[in-house]
Formats: structure tokens, sequence, C-alpha cells
């Protein structure tokens, strides 16, 4: 969450099947298309909704499901939308995609994300989908991401017409594992600002005129005028407060009363949700986690794809229309079990198997403790010794994406030399294979040199030939030592037992090979660096040590039910007028002593056969710092996005800029709109907020 489709992060939206899937026309129920639709809220607002019916669904009510999000149904995600919603209605469902108030052709002014007024608007948008004539009364809702998101927040406000919910790439807790913070530090890459400069450039695109009709000039120029900069909000809570609660389901679980399907991706930036989420919450539950990306799981990227559609039919089938299609007694959780590999920076596939767990927490699951020994891991800790490393500014640049989408260029490459930046902790040679399936965790006794620091871990599977495959990671701004909501600055020289916990993971370690651990203060540009260089010195043997999730074989494994072959829809008629165009290039000055990192994603100009609409978007992003200096730590963020037919042209482009001092983070946005190549609308914004211990 590319290319056509795009990707959440990046341009278009994550809605392609990345794999040759079945297309099926051969649906039980001819399915009628209703371009748009007007769904009325309460203060007079309109939503603009996409409906796909049964063509017989008033005679032979349905029951319907929802997909609610602000990304533009009539072309952002108009390819994702044909693969799976007239699949959906094929097979006897009334499927809806709406555009949220302030976002494609719907009224209003989008301000944040997941405010309390996305979440009124979702609940009055299912009561009026349950009163329609076609509708039996039972409402579903799915989502990728944001949808997965509102789906989520939404259960939880138990709107009696939604009887399921199935949540894909997303979060229970905004502040642990969105896009804005981890562990306490600020996402650069990828990352808080990254997004916020892509939702500024989102939200100033034009409704369509076709749609809205003549007012769509007036509706557009208010939104480019009223639609606040998100990153500005996001900047100003630092640490774990009610505006980031807002909307974090794991504060209690027992606000959802309906079934909740989880999926995730070991690849995604959002993976941790579905374990926490399945030991939280107590009602019926499923938890399903590929090696995918941020992307749907019949696009599979990477592999291996499923036939996901299939899977949800199964849960709708169940829970929407009463049929027991044995999906509840099943195992709680399937994973997909990863063998190691040699890095590179995209897999088509992953190599590996479908295991499964009965229940989560897994009593077949057990700690095992090894000890962070001077240069080894061990499983008998030895003489406690102090070991020092001070952070090199460019430590991270090997680490990929955050959130990775499958594609060119976002997984991480081979970690030898950012082992080499770090201070490492290596097994010997595994005499037989072990397999992981949980959250690793590593717990250190630590000093600093400054009272604002951070520290990032990484496990990784060494292979026999020395290549470093990065198998987890995790980031920790040590002063959220002891919590997120109230950080406290370190006192430099005194000693700190810390816990890291790393991102979830299913990974077979094979015998032969080794396993290292790797500590570093640095994570450019993951993290944004500590306000001044940093010596971190970590107090080997003793109580430090790394605590594996070991996962017993079971035989049960090999009689799991396979998943389908992948299936869609028939996709809508686009033609590429200019092909796609990605790249991660990273590049060195070495007088300057400059990183710089360049990350470029072009979906190409795509040409919508049925409305005649030539859609264009792009993004580049630019991250460099200076060794030595972590204050020269820069962001530069351009994006551009057009729209052209026959009588209407428009396009956006936005640039901004992310900065900090010793004290302050330094924000500016530039957003201009263009009409028939005319700029009609031009506004800078600044924002400067103090660093809070970040």
């Amino acid at each position: 969450m590319p290319r056509l489709p795009g990707t959440r992060h990046r341009a278009a939206g994550w809605d392609s099947c990345g794999v040759a899937a079945r297309v099926k026309t051969d649906f039980a129920r001819k399915v009628r298309e209703v371009e748009n639709t007007w769904i009325p809220m309460s203060d007079g607002c309109r939503l603009a909704a996409r409906i796909w019916l049964p063509e017989d669904a008033e005679d032979d009510p349905v029951p319907a499901i929802l997909e609610y999000i602000p990304y533009r149904k009539s072309d952002h995600t108009a390819w994702g939308d044909a693969l799976r919603h007239p699949y959906f209605a094929g097979h006897g469902y009334a499927s809806i995609r709406v555009d949220m108030r302030g976002s494609g052709d719907s009224d209003g002014i989008l301000l944040d994300e997941y405010l309390l007024q996305e979440q009124d608007d979702g609940i009055e948008v299912i009561r009026w989908i349950a009163s329609q004539p076609w509708c039996t009364g039972a409402v579903g809702q799915i989502g990728i991401s944001w949808g997965g998101f509102n789906g989520l927040q939404i259960a939880a406000r138990r709107p009696p017409a939604l009887k399921a919910i199935i949540s894909l790439m997303s979060t229970d807790d905004r502040y642990a594992d969105d896009v804005h913070y981890m562990g306490g530090c600020l996402l650069a890459d990828d990352g808080q600002f990254s997004w916020g400069s892509t939702m500024m450039a989102y939200n100033a695109r034009p409704p369509d005129p076709a749609i809205v009709g003549s007012g769509w000039r007036d509706t557009w120029l208010e939104r480019l005028d009223r639609t606040p900069p998100f990153v500005f909000a996001w900047f100003s809570h630092q640490r774990r407060d009610g505006f980031w609660k807002h909307g974090s389901v794991c504060e209690n679980y027992d606000d959802i009363a309906c079934p909740v399907y989880m999926i995730g991706g070991w690849a995604d930036g959002y993976r941790d949700a579905v374990l926490r989420f399945l030991a939280g919450y107590s009602g019926p539950r499923k938890g399903l986690i590929g090696p995918w990306g941020h992307t749907y799981p019949e696009g599979g990227d990477p592999g291996p794809a499923i036939g996901f559609l299939q899977e949800c039919l199964r849960w709708w089938d169940h829970w929407l229309k009463g049929v027991d299609t044995g999906i509840m007694n099943e195992p709680m959780l399937r994973a997909w079990m990863q063998d190691a590999v040699e890095p590179r920076p995209q897999y088509d596939e992953r190599p590996g198997r479908w295991v499964a767990e009965d229940s989560w927490p897994s009593p077949r699951i057990a700690t095992r403790l090894v000890a962070l020994n001077p240069g080894s891991l061990g499983d008998v800790a030895e003489e406690e010794s102090a070991l020092s490393v001070l952070g090199v500014q460019h430590a991270g640049r090997d680490a990929g994406d955050w959130c990775s989408f499958g594609r060119e260029a976002d997984e991480p490459v081979d970690q030898r030399i950012e082992d080499g930046l770090s201070l490492t902790f290596t097994s010997a040679r595994l005499d037989e294979p072990i397999e992981i399936l949980g959250v690793p965790k590593v717990v250190m006794t630590l000093a600093s040199d400054r009272p604002i620091a951070l520290v990032a871990v990484r496990l990784c599977d060494v292979s026999p030939q020395g290549s470093s495959l990065l198998v987890t990671r995790g980031l920790l701004n040590l002063t959220h030592r002891d919590g997120h909501e109230d950080p406290r600055a370190l006192e430099p020289g005194v000693r700190y037992s810390v816990e890291v916990p790393l991102h979830s993971i299913a990974h077979s370690f094979p015998a032969g090979h080794r396993i290292r651990v790797a500590v570093s203060p640095t994570y450019w540009p993951w993290a944004w660096p500590s306000p001044q260089p940093v010596t971190l010195t970590l107090f080997s043997g003793g109580e430090s040590r790394l605590e594996l999730p070991v996962r017993r074989p079971d035989p049960v494994d090999q009689t799991l039910r396979p998943f389908e072959p992948p299936e869609t829809a028939p996709p809508p008629r686009v033609t590429i007028l200019r092909p796609p165009r990605e790249g991660r290039v990273l590049s060195h000055d070495v007088a300057a002593g400059l990183y710089r990192l360049d990350v470029i994603v072009e979906d190409g100009a795509q040409a919508f056969e049925g409305s005649g609409t030539t859609y264009d978007i792009s993004v580049r992003d630019a991250y460099s710092i200076r060794d030595g200096r972590p204050l020269s730590a820069f962001v530069k963020a351009e994006r551009m996005i057009s729209f052209e037919r026959e009588g209407w042209r428009t396009r956006i482009e936005t640039v901004s800029t992310l900065s900090s001092d010793n004290d302050t983070f330094h924000l500016t946005n530039q957003l201009d709109a263009y009409e028939e190549d005319v700029r009609i609308f031009a506004k800078t914004s600044t924002l400067s907020v103090a660093r809070d211990l970040v």
C-alpha cells in the first residue's frame, strides 16, 4: 500500500492483482451497476456511492457489503473496485463503494483521518443500505488500510445492521503501528511526513463534473481553501495521547460486538495488529497472515496469492446468510511460515508453507531465552561486559520501505553493511531448524550519553555464505522506555533495562544458518534521528537477551484445507498511455559526507475507456543526511496528479519539506492547482512545532 493500480502511500490505489488471477464471468446472478447514487446524511451532506447489485435484488433482496474510503471511486480505485465488488454481487450480495465526506464526488471537507464525523457518516451509510428494498437488512464491511481502520472503528460503535467485518492491513492501535510513529520514534521514510504529503495532494483533487455537475469548480475551490494539511495535527501529538487513542479499538476491544476477520501480511507495515487483536478480542474472530505487502491477497505481492474473494464469500455466507461454510470450524489463525531466502529488494514469491493455530496466544509456542553475550548469542549468559556504539547517521539506508507494496525495491537488501554499523550478536551454526511465530523481543541493559536517544534492533538470518537476511525489527525511542504516554528524558550514563518488541513474524531458520541480533542508535530514514549524535552502551551478558517465540512443527499443518486459486471479476478497460516507472536510488557524496535516498513512483498515464478520463499521478521523495550531523536530516516530497478528458483538464502539484533543529520540527507545504494549465489556486502552509523528546 503499485504501478497500475498503485499504492496507498505512493500513487493510486493498491487495487490490482499482481498475478494472473482467473477472471470469472459466469456468475450465478446477473449484475447491474449503478455508477452513482447519492446517500443523504442527516446534516444535508451527500455521499457519492457506486453500487453493484444482482439484477433481481429488489424482488429477491440480498445482504450488502460496504467499502468506505476517501480515494475516489470514479478513477483512483476504479480498477480494484471492478475486480471485487461485481464479484460479490454476482454471488448474491449488494456491494457498495462509498466516497467519504470531502473526497471524490461526495460533499463536504475531509479534515483528518478517522474523525468522529467519519464514523457517524459510516453509521448513517449502513443504516441507509439496510433500509433499501434490495437489502435484507444485513450488512458487512470490508476494507484495506484506511477502510480496514474505519471498519474496526465503526464496528466498535455497534450499528445494529452491521453483522460482520473483514479488516485488511489495518491496526487496532493508531499510535503503536500506524504510519506515524513506531516505538515512539517519528517515521520518516514512507511514514508520517510522506503520507501527509500524499494526503494533501489527494484531498486537493477535484470532484468529477460528469457526476457533480456545474458546481464542481466551487466545490473544488472550497476544498483547496479549507482542507488542512493533516500532517500538522500529527506532528502536534508526538506521544500517545487522546488524539491517537480515539479510533484505537484496543482501548476496549469489547466495544465491538460483531465477528471480525483480520488479514495481514509479513511485508506490510500493519501486521502486528492481527495477533494482538486475536489475543484481545473475545468475540468470533479469525486471523490470516500471508507473505504479502500492503495489498489484497488475491494479488499476492509477494506471492503466493490465494483465492481471497472466495475466502471472503465463505465468511460473508456464514455471517450474513446463515450458511454453514465450515469457516468457523477451522483454526483461528492461518499464517505463512516463511523459509530463508537470499536477500533481494523484491520477491515474486516467498517460499514457505501454511501453518495454523487453534487459538492465540497458542499453547504450542514457547519462549526461548538467548543471551546477548559479547559478539555472540548463547544459551547461557556470560559475565556482563560493556559494549559501545556511536550512531552512524546513514545506518538504516538498506532498510527498504516501512510498508512494502511488492514494488521493485521495497524489501530490505543484504544487511551486512547495516550489521557492520551496529553492535551484533551472532549465534553458532544451528544444529537443527528453529521456527518462530509471534513477537520476538530483545531485552537490554543500556546507557546513553545523551538525554534523547533511540535504539533500532534487527533480527537477521545469516546464511552459510554470509548473507544477512532481515527477518524482523523494532524501534524504541528510549525516552518512551516506560510507556508512550509520559516520556521522560534519559540521564546520561545511567543504566536502564529496556524491552524492544520486534514486528511479529513467522520464519524458519534452517540448520547450518546463524541467528543475529543487531543494535544501533540510528536508523535513517525510517526513524528521524535524535537531535545530537548518540553513543549507546549495551551491557551484554547479564540480563540482556533475545526472546524467541519458538513453534514446534505440527503434523496437522499438512492437512489444512488449501486455498483456492485467485479469482476476480473482469477488470475495467484501461489504456496505458505512458508506462509506469519506479526507482529507489541511494547516493553518497564522499567529500560532503552526504547520503541521499531518492524514491520515485510514477503510475503512468491511464485512460479509462468508459469515462474517457486520463488519470496521471507521480510521487518523488528525497531523504538526505550528513554523517555526524543528525540535524542535517531533510525530506522533500513532491506530488503531481492530473485529470484530463475532452472539455476538462486539471492538475495538482504539491511540494513539502521537513527539517529540524535541536528543539523544533519545521514543515512547509506548497499547494498549486491548475485548470487548463492556468494556476487557479496557490497556498503555502508552514508549521514549527516543538520536538517532544523525539
